[in-house]
């Protein structure tokens, strides 16, 4: 008989629907014990009424995955939950009370991950459009972080980012990083194929590296107090404080 591991934990996922990598990546980040169970809010490309447009129906989605009883609820997408400083707390409060459930962002994560890093200077690279590169820049700003340096890739569609090589994706990091200081790199976006360049990259750059997918998981874990990491994804595990 096969050995079918149903996990002790339950993390709920929301994320856009033209993401085709996000679960993918988490699944390979999250240890057996904690099963995920992943709805979907209509998302696929980046302009601004777009991005604002995938909250019309968090109640109901949140509610959806909300039957399955998860210990956790993630509102899933970088470029929504960075739109504004205070748009992943009323996300949360719209999660929780859909479900009475607790829940984290994907903003929470990327802050948290820097204050565990002691990260002041940020490298950001992104495959974003130029309009959400830098409200993302704002919003690092605006929670006292430094972006001295990085790029974008003027993409648009969730499917073109999920397409990206990931030799890109690293090509676009080392260049951003050629002559910057910085105390970490953050290749953001939730769609595009980065967890596997983690490692390598950070040995590379001599800086912790981050992603979108790796700082939810790796919070996920952090907000329901697991002590199961899986290896190969980067200092942020190594020094989780889990």
């Amino acid at each position: 008989m096969s050995m079918i591991v149903y996990g002790t934990k339950r993390l709920g996922l929301i994320v856009p629907s033209g993401n085709s990598v996000a679960e993918t990546e988490l699944r390979a980040m999250l240890p057996p014990a904690m099963t995920m169970l992943t709805t979907r809010l209509a998302l696929c490309g980046s302009s601004e009424a777009e991005l604002l447009a995938m909250l019309t129906d968090l109640d109901r989605a949140a509610t959806l995955v909300g039957h399955a009883e998860p210990d956790v609820i993630a509102f899933h997408c970088t470029a929504v939950s960075t739109f504004a400083p205070h748009l992943a707390a009323e996300i949360r409060a719209r999660i929780t009370a859909s479900t009475g459930r607790p829940a984290i962002a994907t903003a929470d994560a990327i802050l948290a991950a820097f204050q565990v890093l002691g990260t002041r200077r940020v490298l950001l690279v992104t495959p974003y459009i130029q309009p959400v590169h830098l409200r993302e820049i704002d919003y690092l700003t605006a929670n006292g972080l430094s972006v001295t340096g990085g790029g974008y890739m003027g993409i648009d569609l969730n499917t073109e980012m999920a397409r990206l090589d990931p030799s890109s994706i690293a090509a676009q990091a080392r260049q951003a990083a050629h002559g910057i200081a910085a105390d970490a790199c953050f290749i953001s976006c939730t769609a595009i194929r980065s967890a596997g360049l983690i490692k390598d990259l950070e040995a590379e750059l001599g800086m912790p590296v981050i992603t979108s997918n790796q700082v939810l998981a790796w919070y996920a874990l952090r907000t329901l107090g697991s002590p199961q990491t899986v290896p190969g994804f980067g200092r942020l595990f190594d020094r989780s404080g889990i």
